[in-house]
Order: C-alpha cells, then sequence, then structure tokens
C-alpha cells in the first residue's frame, strides 16, 4: 500500500514548472535569433534542455525512493507494531484522544508511529504523507515532541 500522493508536492511542482517555462523561453529566443547565430544558440539550448530534463528526473527518482524507502518502525508483532513504555513516554494521549473519536479516524498504532518519527526529527507533512494520517494530528504530534519539557526527568 503506497501512501504517496498522486500530486507532485509544491517543490516539485515549482521545479517542474521552471523547466518547462525555460523550454517556452528557449524556443523564443530560438526563433528570434539571427539565421547565422542559430546553430550556436541551437547547441546552447540543446545542453540548456538536457539539464533541464536532468533535473525532472532526478525529481522523479528521489519521489521514487522516497516512496518506497523503508520506515523507521518495529517489526510487527502479534498484537501489532508494539512500542516499549520508554519510547512512549511524553505521548500526549490527552491531546490525540478526540482525534480518536473523530470519523475516519486513525488507529492508535498509526499515531504511535508517528509519534516515534516525530521524535526522530521528521516534519508533519512529511508523516502525514507516509502513515495517511490527517496532517493535524501529525502537526500535534511533532509540536508535542519538539516540547522543551519532554526530555526533562520527571
Amino acid at each position: 500500500m503506497s501512501t504517496s500522493r498522486p500530486h507532485p508536492r509544491p517543490g516539485e511542482a515549482a521545479v517542474l514548472l521552471t523547466v518547462l517555462g525555460l523550454l517556452v523561453l528557449e524556443e523564443i529566443a530560438l526563433g528570434m535569433a539571427k539565421e547565422d547565430d542559430r546553430p550556436v544558440i541551437g547547441g546552447i539550448l540543446i545542453g540548456a534542455s538536457g539539464t533541464g530534463l536532468l533535473v525532472v528526473g532526478a525529481v522523479l527518482l528521489t519521489r521514487w525512493l522516497d516512496a518506497r524507502r523503508p520506515l523507521p518502525l518495529p517489526p510487527v508483532g502479534p498484537n501489532g507494531r508494539e512500542y516499549s513504555a520508554r519510547a512512549l513516554e511524553g505521548f500526549p494521549m490527552e491531546a490525540v484522544r478526540p482525534l480518536l473519536l473523530a470519523q475516519d479516524a486513525p488507529q492508535l498504532g498509526q499515531l504511535y508511529s508517528a509519534w516515534m518519527l516525530a521524535r526522530a526529527g521528521r516534519p508533519a507533512p512529511w508523516i502525514a504523507r507516509r502513515l495517511a494520517i490527517p496532517l493535524d494530528a501529525a502537526q500535534l504530534l511533532v509540536d508535542a515532541a519538539r516540547s522543551p519539557n519532554l526530555d526533562q526527568p520527571r
């Protein structure tokens, strides 16, 4: 089951639109060039187009690799993923309880996994996308994981 969105992320969309815009500008520049300068400009534009295609390929390859990279989570046990009490220390159960009672709510195991990823420093959009949980739930867990009193001894 892939949890990647079929639409490009904002950064990817910006890169792709920039490459497409440059390709259009290249055609305009070639059309406006003098007859004697067209071979030189054409060679430069072929190089620029090749570079643009490499950038698009790099973006697509990064997305493909990101979708297939395994999550750093414990293996599934007989009762789902099992986390130690120490790993779940500081988990904001009272804050996520309303999310668990909502319609189309994420499972508690997903929220535990999101907590572990948030503790590892992953951003909320990445967690929400990879675990298929609502962005507000991921953001709540990331904010709780980054709270300054989390690592203080009790």
